[in-house]
């Protein structure tokens, strides 16, 4: 199977976010906000692997867009958790890091799927 760093970037990704959630809940802190970030920042990578298998280049760039807003979501919540005192600035630097170069790579995929649709 080819390698695709996305999805890898983003299962491991996902899978910190998984850890976060776990560590939210079991802390009791955050209860409301653990619940959405669990959802948007494991829906990232969902949707880039479900874009892998698009109809079209079009089903594509749309699935890749999703994606995209959920990192812009994730990163909401991952700042939200760090200004309300549940997470430290380490876990949300490290984070927040993840979640940006995952953006990049997902910026630079929508901008060349693009350019090859035209």
């Amino acid at each position: 199977m080819k390698e695709n760093i996305l999805i890898d970037k983003s299962i491991a990704f996902a899978a910190r976010i998984v850890k976060l959630h776990d560590f939210l809940i079991k802390n009791k802190r955050g209860l409301t906000i653990a619940n959405q970030v669990i959802r948007s920042g494991t829906s990232i990578g969902a949707n880039i692997n479900e874009a892998n298998y698009g109809q079209s280049p079009a089903d594509f760039i749309s699935k890749m867009h999703i994606a995209l807003k959920e990192t812009a979501e994730t990163e909401y919540w991952i700042k939200l958790l760090y200004m309300s005192e549940y997470i430290d600035d380490k876990m949300s630097s490290s984070l927040l890091d993840d979640c940006l170069e995952i953006k990049r790579i997902l910026v630079a995929s929508i901008n060349t799927a693009k350019e090859n649709n035209k």
